[in-house]
């Protein structure tokens, strides 16, 4: 007689018990790799496109505020896509502050540290950072009045789509000045334009970090463009020459942000969803004299304010990535 042999019921069901177990805790890790692949390839696209549009550029200040409606608030954003963007870049659908919706924007945002940072997206600039305009405020840690000159418009925002389906938000301040390598100066009048962008609209998971990420171009004319990641935490007590190891080891991927890119983050608070050290300095790469006792900018980001300071000096660094 010949003898067979075979699993039992009882085996193969025990069998695929255990292959369906592994498959449910490493099918949504896969997942979500796949995901942020996509999405750190889309957003490096994104950066390369808005680069180059930007330098093609002339100028990015001035659009709006000669509108004869008397409405450049409400009109500055839009006139910005539509008499300057959209000429060097390819855009399909534009929309004012009033419809963001019908360009893919979300109402609802999650910020880096997982918590909803908006319910509804916002309209103007001090909905963004209520620090961005106006000309002055006081700063009530240290009961000083602190005030930009170069006045900020609150402007209401405008959205567009892109041919390849992200949606972006353009918050704009037309009256946005040139750098002109100020010991001391606030970052507010530096920025033109701030874009929020969503890699795949309102699809979710709409969460900064992964389909929902930012975008800052400094400066009227030779422009920056940056679009800083920060780190979710800030490593205090640091000297300026020591910050960019200290980043390292938080991160490999980490690095000090550059000035601009402080600017960035300040402007992009509220979205973010990160606190930051009332009335903390926070160290920049920017070296202005050479040596551990030179001196290098930092920002504080209850005011948005750049100032020198000696790189001895023990201070606070936000590493980011980009």
């Amino acid at each position: 007689m010949k003898t067979f042999n075979a699993f039992t019921m009882a085996e193969i069901l025990l069998s695929l018990t255990i292959i369906g177990v592994v498959a449910a805790i490493t099918l949504p890790s896969l997942t979500g790799n796949i995901h942020e692949r996509t999405w750190n390839t889309q957003r490096k696209a994104l950066y390369a496109r808005f680069s180059q549009a930007i330098a093609l550029m002339p100028s990015l200040n001035g659009y709006g505020i000669t509108d004869n409606s008397g409405n450049t608030e409400n009109q500055a954003a839009e006139t910005f896509i539509t008499a300057g963007l959209s000429k060097v870049l390819k855009i399909n659908n534009i929309c004012n502050y009033e419809h963001l919706s019908d360009c893919g924007v979300p109402a609802k945002v999650t910020g880096i540290n997982g918590s909803i940072t908006f319910e509804t997206f916002p309209t103007k600039l001090s909905e963004l950072n209520n620090m961005l305009y106006g000309g002055g405020y006081t700063y009530s840690a240290g009961g000083a009045v602190y005030s930009d000159p170069n006045a900020t418009l609150d402007t209401k925002t405008a959205a567009f789509e892109t041919q390849n389906g992200e949606s972006i938000v353009l918050f704009y301040n037309p009256n946005c000045r040139a750098d002109m390598q100020e010991e001391s100066t606030y970052s507010q009048s530096k920025v033109c334009a701030n874009f929020i962008y969503d890699l795949n609209g309102n699809k979710g998971p709409n969460t900064v970090g992964k389909d929902i990420g930012i975008m800052t171009v400094l400066y009227p004319s030779d422009s920056v463009v940056v679009a800083p990641f920060p780190a979710i935490r800030d490593i205090t007590g640091v000297k300026q020459f020591e910050a960019g190891k200290k980043c390292a080891e938080y991160d490999s991927e980490y690095r000090m942000p550059n000035k601009a890119e402080l600017a960035s983050i300040f402007y992009n608070k509220n979205l973010l969803g990160l606190n930051f050290e009332s009335g903390a300095c926070y160290w920049s790469s920017e070296i202005l004299t050479a040596g551990e006792n030179g001196t290098a900018r930092a920002m504080n980001m209850s005011h948005g304010k750049w100032d020198k300071h000696i790189r001895t000096e023990a201070r606070t660094v936000r590493c980011i990535k980009r």
